[in-house]
């Protein structure tokens, strides 16, 4: 059995070591040997923590605005920057955030190309 950790972000155990680097074959995760001792010494995690491109903290029902442009699979168009979206829903996966934007409908947004507007 490896010594080596398995992989923080997908947990799979089939890591090896590039150099300095530890690499997840299976999501293509790279991390240091003093980032996987620091993930070692740290508390449980507590609930999630959404923030936007600016580090500020998302809540349910908040409004944001796109800090991007932002194309969209199979040719449906382009949200574009200053686009505001209002009530979002955050939740785990891929994107973090569900909404409903005018003119597109239903989509899921990344928090990383959003900021929080008043």
């Amino acid at each position: 059995m490896s010594d080596l950790p398995p992989c923080p972000k997908c947990a799979s155990a089939f890591t090896y070591l590039d150099r300095n680097l530890y690499t997840c074959p299976e999501c293509a995760h790279e991390w240091s040997a003093a980032d996987a001792a620091a993930a070692a010494e740290a508390p449980a995690d507590g609930p999630k923590v959404w923030k936007d491109a600016n580090g500020t903290i998302l809540q349910d029902g908040d409004n944001v605005t796109v800090i991007k442009d932002l194309k969209l699979r199979g040719g449906g168009g382009t949200v574009k920057v200053g686009t505001k979206v209002r009530n979002i829903r955050l939740v785990d996966g891929d994107h973090d955030i569900d909404c409903k934007i005018d003119g597109f409908g239903a989509m899921g947004l990344k928090s990383e190309f959003v900021r929080k507007s008043t």
